[in-house]
């Protein structure tokens, strides 16, 4: 295994060869991906729809969370429904049976009961919508219930449960700033481990799970989180700048965690994506899974050090 990998936390999931059959060969000078002429790598990710797209998706963003709250809360749950769509498709690649409809009905279930009763919802939603998916599987017999029952559970937890939290995050009367607080962050940490990484990564995190995540991409999702997550705290939320940094360091550290295990679950399940869905990115999961992770993390460090008026 090559030791450069100064393409740490760019096209995050494509850099594993041996899912897609590409080597490290392909690369260019200095570890970064070799751009063919139609814009797109020979990974096969089109960064400049990429792009597009992510910011398309901002503006969208930004647009309901201020002047449309409650249609907001139903761009979230239909990010964790498809996301559930993709994950349990991925599991079925490797003959783990999950029933899609209640799973469905857990992330608005979820999403909804945030918003409305804030973190008592998510618990009786959580807790009312692991029943139901352990009961569906009843009527295809015992054969193979535990192995689908684990998967059942893993996808109600980690989309709908942690989709949830940032929904939770709009509950308080100042919702649309912490929400942007939390969305700008993360994309600061991705940035800040893309920008550092490609310049000087040569030091690899986790050889097996991810080639390609160095510490040095893990020191500028730190700088680029803490940094943009000092100012924006102090503007949006009038608090103290070092809680931004608090913040930033959370995200950092969480988002990464939540790209590992992401990595790892598509190393187990043998696939590249979870789907092709978002041209040049993947699947929604391939691009929430920083968002997703961190979520709960930012909305305890943000209840702790700067709580709802």
């Amino acid at each position: 295994m090559p030791q450069d990998v100064s393409g740490t936390y760019m096209d995050r999931e494509s850099e594993d060869a041996e899912l897609d059959g590409s080597s490290h060969a392909a690369e260019g000078a200095g570890g970064a991906p070799a751009v063919e002429p139609t814009g797109k790598t020979r990974k096969g990710r089109n960064f400049a729809a990429g792009a597009g797209v992510g910011v398309l998706f901002g503006v969208v963003v930004l647009l309901v969370l201020y002047f449309a709250k409650p249609v907001f809360v139903i761009l979230i749950a239909g990010f964790g429904g498809i996301g559930v769509w993709e994950f349990t498709h991925a599991l079925r690649l490797r003959g783990i049976t999950i029933p899609l409809v209640p799973l469905l009905g857990i992330v608005v279930a979820n999403v909804a009961a945030a918003y409305v009763f804030g973190l008592a919802g998510i618990a009786m939603a959580t807790a009312v919508g692991v029943l139901l998916v352990l009961t569906w599987r009843l009527r295809d017999g015992v054969d193979g219930y535990i192995r689908d029952a684990t998967g059942a559970v893993c996808v109600a937890v980690y989309v709908p449960v942690l989709m949830a939290f940032v929904s939770l995050l709009l509950h308080p009367a100042d919702g649309a700033h912490r929400v942007v607080v939390f969305i700008a962050v993360v994309f600061a940490s991705d940035t800040g481990g893309l920008l550092l990484g490609s310049l000087i990564g040569r030091h690899q995190m986790t050889p097996v799970i991810s080639p390609k995540k160095s510490w040095e991409g893990l020191t500028g999702s730190l700088l680029g989180a803490a940094g943009l997550g000092a100012w924006l705290v102090s503007w949006l939320l009038d608090a103290p700048w070092w809680v931004g940094v608090i913040l930033g360091v959370v995200v950092a550290v969480v988002g990464t965690v939540g790209d590992l295990v992401v990595s790892a679950i598509k190393r187990d399940l043998g696939v590249k994506d979870m789907s092709s869905l978002i041209p040049g990115h993947g699947g929604m999961m391939d691009r929430l899974d920083s968002i997703t992770a961190a979520a709960p993390a930012v909305w305890a460090t943000l209840v702790l050090l700067v709580p709802p008026s």
